[in-house]
């Protein structure tokens, strides 16, 4: 074991084999949106869950000093301002070690699209410089810097179906969805969240908001009560279990108040989710502020279809798995030779 004392510095020099992890995405299933806190950030209640979907990540740690990122993708910032190179700074830091850190992103995600890709980058890079040192975080050193760079950032630190409070950061294991297929498709239209947010709380008083999140807690006991088996084990109505969960998830009314704000302003965006639903989607939402829609289906051959009707229409869109947490974490380090 490698010991440090509280005022020192170690120049540790690892081999320069690339560290490589897959980063996943997330989609927002519900999001309400509160009063905006003292603190400038809104009150928030979402269900996350992770997906298939994925960039990977690759980071190089060796002599020198210094952080720096590359991306295949121009809309991604390099510079400090990245979310990957903010974390690695507050990791070598924690672990006290001095270094150079290179940090590549192979982008497949959206930029600006409500998957979290940003953020999962960046937990990303923290596991894979881990990795790269040998040496590890404490759970609650991790947790104070993925809450430090960005609100999205500690949910993938646990996977699977999370619930997130607070402004999103505060997260929350829940009993993992069966996998269910998600068609994912982004139109070419980037949304900004902080300018949905500002027309969120021009459209609604505080008051208002205020009450939404009160209803979010009893749709989401409603829809997770209601996926649940009667005491024979078999779904209800002679439905499979993911087609009764969807259902029950339609009922709850669990929404995402950012469609209110960003449909009427992008309309390809909304048009995205009428073909999903037209589809077949059992649920269809909007992920996060967007630009991205994703629709699930308790049937694979509605989801191939989905994707080809809007392709068809011009919007790339793909089908993906829904990840369990015990998958997350399983596919997060590819395996090689």
């Amino acid at each position: 074991m490698l010991m440090l004392s509280t005022d020192c510095f170690l120049c540790y020099h690892p081999s320069l084999m690339a560290t490589v992890v897959r980063s996943f995405a997330k989609i927002n299933i519900g999001l309400r949106i509160g009063p905006l806190r003292e603190d400038g950030y809104h009150e928030l209640r979402t269900i996350y869950q992770t997906l298939s979907f994925h960039d990977l990540i690759k980071v190089e740690f060796g002599r020198g000093a210094g952080i720096e990122i590359s991306c295949d993708n121009p809309q991604v910032p390099t510079g400090e301002s990245n979310t990957c190179w903010r974390v690695a700074e507050r990791v070598l830091k924690a672990l006290k070690v001095r270094g150079k850190v290179h940090i590549t992103i192979e982008k497949r995600m959206p930029v600006q699209g409500g998957l979290g890709g940003a953020s999962s980058n960046a937990v990303a890079a923290m596991l894979a410089l881990e990795k790269a040192l040998k040496m590890r975080l404490a759970a609650g050193q991790r947790l104070r810097i993925a809450s430090e760079v960005g609100s999205d950032l500690p949910l993938f630190l646990i996977g699977g179906t999370v619930l997130g409070i607070g402004r999103g950061e505060q997260v929350y294991a829940l009993e993992d969805l069966p996998t269910l297929d998600c068609v994912t498709a982004a139109p070419d239209v980037g949304v900004s969240t902080p300018a949905a947010f500002a027309e969120w709380d021009r459209k609604l008083t505080g008051q208002v908001a205020s009450d939404r999140i009160r209803t979010f807690s009893q749709s989401v006991y409603e829809w997770l009560n209601g996926s649940r088996f009667p005491s024979t084990g078999v779904p209800a109505k002679g439905r499979g279990r993911a087609e009764t969960l969807l259902l029950d998830l339609v009922r709850a009314g669990i929404v995402n108040d950012f469609e209110s704000v960003v449909f009427p302003k992008y309309h390809p965006i909304r048009e995205v989710k009428r073909v999903l639903e037209r589809s077949g989607a059992d649920y269809a939402s909007l992920s996060g502020s967007g630009s991205t829609v994703y629709g699930l289906f308790a049937k694979r051959s509605k989801a191939l279809e989905a994707v080809r009707q809007l392709g068809q229409s011009g919007v790339p869109a793909q089908a993906w798995k829904t990840l369990t947490r015990d998958q997350y974490w399983k596919e997060l380090f590819p395996r090689t030779g």
